[in-house]
């Protein structure tokens, strides 16, 4: 018999193989001291807990194909919900909490859920704020409910007490699974449409990119990926964090749970990965069961990858993936490859992401913020020309909900072929790897030659008092003109800004993509996206810029 296409079903699979093993750990309570106690749920009691949800959910209405808000923190119930949703055939949309107010009302009245799920904060903010307001009739809360009516977790479970074996819903390949939205990072946060074809095909990719097999224990610090991990027939660890500050992480709480679970298995954002290194430097500690990282949201400096590598085992892999919430995984290289081309990085080359994931096709076209109708020989460049990185993958998705004007911009219709246009910069080497220069939108054109974020600001980063760097563009005397704001690692006295200044200037006369830029703003902290902490608002600094010419 043909497994079902949906990703519940590989669920139900793992708790039929392999019932004793533990699916989840998860603390108890967040944000604790002294040692941190957790509940566990083996694959067989995660399949059961999924049924009687989705029982339960059925019974509140919610039905297949219904569009389901969920807000729920990273916990043993995020799990159930969302597989308990698959099996039901209804439609969960996330949307990271963090984002601005504004910005999440805008999201919640676009995919106009007609369930919420959300701990109490959040059908607090839902009322006091109008969020979906015209579309929401069914409320379910994880926790206290207060005055907003519908039903508890608790009686949802009661309600689906006797759906020991729940019956999957017969999805089809090409039928909604849920609506993922993108960070926000350059706009508003769009929501992408996944089928449940590019979930199965996003299990099958990412096992086979990075060699993970059944049976491995995974610390998941980016809860969209813990869900994954049954799939994969790994073992989730929730850590203790808060998933929208990354960047503030308690790095001494993930090396506690590594330990004690023997991890193997890590994911995590740019920023992230950079504390728990620089913790590891600080300290010596050794993480002697990790055998892979995975870092993705922004390119990860050499720098960090090279601190990392001094707290793994010898046979330990890094990989940083390349991808978009519309298409992931694209590309991957690992840690060791990224410091052989670490020094072409700091000549201006940009970020060296690795060659294809061998699903996906990747094109280089002429770069155009006009729709693009065809690929062809007329708009696509040569090897070593930098151009709009276009890809064609069982992971491409289709469409942005309810975003048509969004959708035909990022869209390539080749026949019965969808390329995503990834608004990502790039060219390919002589040895078949994309190179990464930075977002289309955030290119600096000028009557002196186009400058690309990643090639300009490689080459400054390396200024051994820099954190980071960050390219704008501002006008002065009537032209645009590139300018470099920049943010000194901790502790630097305001004095040294001078002299700081004058190296930046003579590191940058020594290359062809940076010999032109003489301007250069010292900047406290960059504002940068809540998802990752790690991607720059560059829009906004060169708002700030502006101010200072």
């Amino acid at each position: 018999m043909t497994e079902l296409c949906n990703i519940a079903a590989v669920l139900k699979r793992r708790a039929k193989e392999s019932p004793e093993r533990i699916a989840i750990h998860c603390p108890k309570r967040f944000g604790g001291r002294g040692p941190i106690e957790y509940l566990s749920l083996s694959y067989a009691e995660l399949e059961a807990e999924t049924n009687r949800i989705a029982g339960g959910l059925k019974a509140c209405g919610i039905k297949r194909g219904m569009r389901t808000a969920l807000m729920v923190r990273p916990s043993i119930e995020l799990f159930v919900l969302m597989f308990a949703l698959f099996k039901l055939g209804a439609v969960p949309v996330l949307i990271d909490p963090g984002i601005d107010r504004r910005a999440l009302k805008e999201c919640l009245a676009e995919s106009a859920p007609e369930a919420f799920i959300g701990i109490p904060l959040a059908h607090l903010a839902r009322r006091m704020f109008g969020w979906a307001e015209q579309s929401v009739r069914i409320n379910i809360t994880v926790g206290r409910r207060w005055l907003w009516g519908g039903k508890t977790y608790a009686q949802v479970r009661a309600l689906g007490a006797d759906s020991l074996d729940f019956p999957i819903a017969e999805t089809e390949q090409n039928e909604l699974a849920a609506i993922l939205f993108t960070s926000g990072a350059t706009g508003v946060p769009k929501g992408v449409e996944y089928l449940h074809r590019h979930f199965l095909a996003q299990v099958v990719m990412i096992r086979a990119a990075f060699g993970i097999t059944p049976g491995e224990i995974d610390l998941p610090t980016f809860p969209p990926f813990a869900l994954f991990d049954p799939a994969l027939g790994m073992t989730s660890v929730i850590p203790d964090m808060d998933p929208t500050r990354p960047a503030e992480v308690n790095a001494e709480r993930l090396v506690q749970a590594i330990n004690q679970f023997g991890v193997t298995s890590l994911f995590g954002s740019p920023a992230l990965v950079d504390r728990l290194a620089r913790y590891g430097e600080q300290t010596g500690v050794k993480l002697r069961t990790l055998k892979r990282v995975i870092s993705a949201g922004a390119p990860v400096p050499p720098e960090v990858v090279a601190r990392l590598y001094r707290m793994l085992p010898e046979d330990a892999k890094i990989f940083t993936p390349y991808g978009a919430t519309e298409c992931l995984p694209v590309c991957a290289i690992e840690g060791r490859e990224i410091l052989d081309v670490a020094e072409r990085t700091r000549e201006g080359a940009g970020i060296c992401v690795g060659k294809p994931i061998a699903a996906n096709r990747v094109r280089i076209l002429r770069a155009s913020d006009a729709t693009v109708s065809t690929i062809s020989t007329q708009n696509e460049v040569q090897p070593g020309q930098i151009g709009e990185i276009v890809v064609l993958g069982p992971t491409t998705t289709h469409s942005y909900f309810r975003r048509a004007e969004a959708t035909r911009k990022s869209k390539i219709v080749e026949g019965e072929k969808l390329w995503h246009r990834m608004g990502d910069l790039g060219y390919f080497d002589n040895q078949g790897r994309l190179w990464y220069v930075g977002r289309s939108l955030h290119r600096i054109e000028t009557g002196n030659g186009v400058f690309y974020p990643e090639q300009v600001e490689g080459v400054f980063n390396q200024h051994p008092k820099v954190k980071r760097t960050a390219l704008v563009g501002v006008q002065i005397n009537g032209f645009r003109t590139p300018a470099v704001c920049v943010e000194l690692i901790p502790h630097v006295p305001k004095q040294q800004w001078p002299r700081i200044k004058d190296e930046l200037r003579a590191i940058g006369a020594r290359f062809a993509v940076t010999s032109p830029i003489r301007h250069f703003f010292p900047h406290s902290g960059f504002p940068v996206d809540i998802r990752h902490n790690a991607k720059i608002d560059r829009v906004k600094l060169g708002e700030w810029a502006a101010k200072k010419v």
